[in-house]
């Protein structure tokens, strides 16, 4: 039996009448799921940037650490948890000032995302066990930035066997932890800073 989509091809339609073929649908089906995720518009309108006053990098050091998912903050840059992580533990080293590329940095800033860097990896090493990290920045919209009005550098724990089969056949990232959870551990595990 040949099958379209969920239906077979010869289907008579007598057991699902309301069904219908996607050979009928205006598109192709393409094998991907759809998360729709309307909080994200702003990130699509006008050239996939939040204006300045929007940006959540730029309006999170006004927030509580908590509810902005801050885990540290340095004088010059700031960490927070990634809203939308590749692996717990996925965090964010940003500069306060509102500057696109890494180029644009201060001295001062370069060396504190530098050591918010290393005492991140420090910090998942200790909590999480991390076997190693991804680190990078991607700069410019054309590079892949999510938010490439405001620089920000990943740290993403990686374990030995954290990579399995749900990205790639159900196109979904399973998260073992909630965000508050590693948040709240990954703070109280930070040191505090000594001048």
């Amino acid at each position: 039996m040949a099958f379209v989509g969920d239906i077979p091809a010869d289907y008579d339609g007598s057991e699902y009448p309301d069904a219908e073929p996607s050979t009928r649908f205006a598109a192709v089906p393409d094998g991907f799921e759809r998360l729709w995720t309307p909080h994200r518009i702003s990130y699509i309108q006008d050239g996939q940037m939040p204006d300045a006053d929007e940006c959540p990098f730029c309006l999170a050091p006004g927030m509580s650490d908590e509810d902005a998912l801050i885990v540290a903050r340095g004088e010059h840059a700031y960490v927070l948890l990634n809203l939308f992580p590749y692996n717990s533990g996925h965090l964010l080293v940003c500069p306060y000032r509102h500057i696109s590329t890494y180029d644009l940095a201060s001295a001062e800033e370069v060396a504190e995302i530098g050591e918010l860097t290393q005492i991140a990896m420090r910090v998942l090493s200790a909590t999480a066990h991390a076997h190693g990290f991804n680190i990078g920045m991607n700069q410019g919209r054309i590079a892949g930035a999510g938010i490439a009005e405001h620089l920000h550098q990943h740290i993403v724990p990686r374990w030995a066997l954290d990579a399995n089969f749900f990205p790639i056949i159900a196109r979904t990232k399973p998260l073992p932890r909630l965000l508050g959870e590693v948040r709240a551990e990954i703070a109280a595990a930070w040191p505090s800073r000594v001048e």
